[in-house]
Parts: C-alpha cells; sequence; structure tokens
C-alpha cells in the first residue's frame, strides 16, 4: 500500500462507496506478508514512497517468483535487481509483464508509473561500467526522475565530458560511476553546484583490487558536494539521486532544475 492508494480509499469512504470499517480493516491489515523464507513489507512504499525492493541474488527462481508476484498484486510495481534469466522466466508466468533488462540485470514491472520530473543525470566513465550506470539510471527512472545519461566520458578523454557541460549543469543531482582509478566525480564535483552521488565500480586491472582504489579515491575527493555509495551499488545511488530530485522538484515544481 502506498499513499496514492491510502488516498483513493479515503476518497471512496468520502463518496460513501466504502464503510469506515471496511476502510480501517484494510488499513489494519498486516504491514507485511510472511512466506515463510521472506517477509514482505507492504507499507514500504506508505512510508517511503517507493515498494520493497528484491535483490535477486542468491535467491531461487521460485523463490523470487512468490516475492514479485505479491509485491506486483500489492502495488503494481516492481524492481529486482542482480537478477538473471532464470528468475525472470519463473516470475514472468506469473506476472507476463515482468520485463528483463540484460545489461544492468534488472526486473522491472510498472503498472503504475510515477510521472517523471526533474532530471538526474547518470554518467559513467566507460562501457564497462554500464551495467552499473544502467542499475542507477533505471532505478531512479522507476522512482518518478527524468534520466539523463551521459556515457564513456572517462578522464582519459576530458573533452567527451566537457562537451556535455549545460547537461551536468541543468540536473538536480548527479550520479558518477567509475572503475580503475575512480577520478572523474572529483572532476564532476568541481564543475557542478548540485549533489554529486559517486559509485566505484569493480572494473579495472590487478591493483585496482575489485574496485578498492576507486573507492578509497572517491572517499578522499577533493571536490565538496560528492557523496560515495559502495562498489558497484547504482541502485543505491540511483535512490539516493531520485531522492534529491523528488525534494528538488518538490520545492520548486514546475521550475526545473537548478
Amino acid at each position: 500500500m502506498d499513499s496514492q492508494q491510502v488516498r483513493i480509499l479515503l476518497e471512496a469512504v468520502r463518496a460513501g462507496t466504502t464503510t469506515p470499517d471496511e476502510a480501517l480493516e484494510a488499513l489494519a491489515r498486516l504491514p507485511y506478508e510472511d512466506l515463510g523464507f521472506a517477509r514482505i513489507d507492504h507499507h514500504r512504499a506508505l512510508r517511503e514512497g517507493f515498494p520493497e525492493v528484491v535483490l535477486g541474488l542468491k535467491k531461487t527462481p521460485a523463490q523470487v517468483a512468490e516475492i514479485g508476484a505479491r509485491i506486483v498484486a500489492a502495488s503494481g510495481r516492481l524492481l529486482v535487481t542482480r537478477a538473471n534469466q532464470e528468475q525472470h522466466a519463473a516470475l514472468a508466468a506469473a506476472v507476463p509483464d515482468a520485463i528483463y533488462h540484460p545489461v544492468p540485470s534488472l526486473i522491472i514491472v510498472d503498472r503504475a508509473p510515477l510521472p517523471r520530473v526533474g532530471n538526474v543525470a547518470v554518467v559513467c566513465a566507460g562501457t564497462a561500467d554500464l551495467p552499473v550506470a544502467e542499475e542507477a539510471a533505471n532505478t531512479a527512472e522507476m522512482m518518478g526522475s527524468v534520466v539523463t545519461r551521459i556515457y564513456d566520458v572517462g578522464v582519459a578523454g576530458l573533452h567527451r565530458l566537457l562537451a556535455h557541460l549545460p547537461a551536468l549543469r541543468s540536473a538536480c543531482a548527479i550520479v558518477v560511476v567509475a572503475g580503475m582509478e575512480g577520478a572523474l566525480p572529483s572532476v564532476v564535483g568541481g564543475l557542478v553546484g548540485v549533489p554529486v552521488i559517486a559509485v566505484p565500480t569493480s572494473v579495472g586491472y590487478g591493483a585496482s583490487f575489485g574496485g578498492l582504489a576507486a573507492l578509497l579515491t572517491m572517499l578522499n575527493s577533493c571536490a565538496a558536494g560528492v557523496a560515495v555509495v559502495n562498489i558497484d551499488n547504482g541502485f543505491g545511488a540511483g535512490y539516493i539521486a531520485a531522492l534529491i530530485n523528488r525534494l528538488a522538484h518538490s520545492a520548486r515544481p514546475g521550475d526545473g532544475c537548478p
């Protein structure tokens, strides 16, 4: 249940098509559903504005299918991260409109798309960073953000990034994804006046230590306004950027950013 569903319920009470007792019963239902192997938080959207997101990693296809089908039945929306094709096939048997996005390894169901507002820019250093960047971009879009993608603009060819300065400066929040030495977020942070969410990736040669080198670079950024999420955590970055974008847009509706 989300705020829109509660609003519809209250309007039904006001119109007389639902009794107060029926509304109270609907609101008093357990906020979670116990499947034995999982407890689904059906009130997540009511508290946070977005349904519970499912991490597909280490879950069986049957588990993803059952959890996903229950979330879709309750909210009409679903995001499964780190999913595979077997999990998608199992879920699609019960939810035919579930779509698998192979690059970011996401399963998405969006029967009630949110109006897209504001602007989140998702920037990545190289093509190898695309899976993480697309995880961030799709997450932000699911949460109602307009997303501008600026890809393959790493510091080895800085002119590629500078060609997109107007787009960067029109964003409410910017996600910057980079592996190797992870310098790109500092560069972007020094060019814009909006929050930058840096995402280190595990892309790189031996001394990148699976993304640790990029993570440390980003944590030690000399540019103000740069925050850092975990290695390869495109979902977390996209979620934070969408929250910032939502706040910026609600403060100045219809005005855009910055």
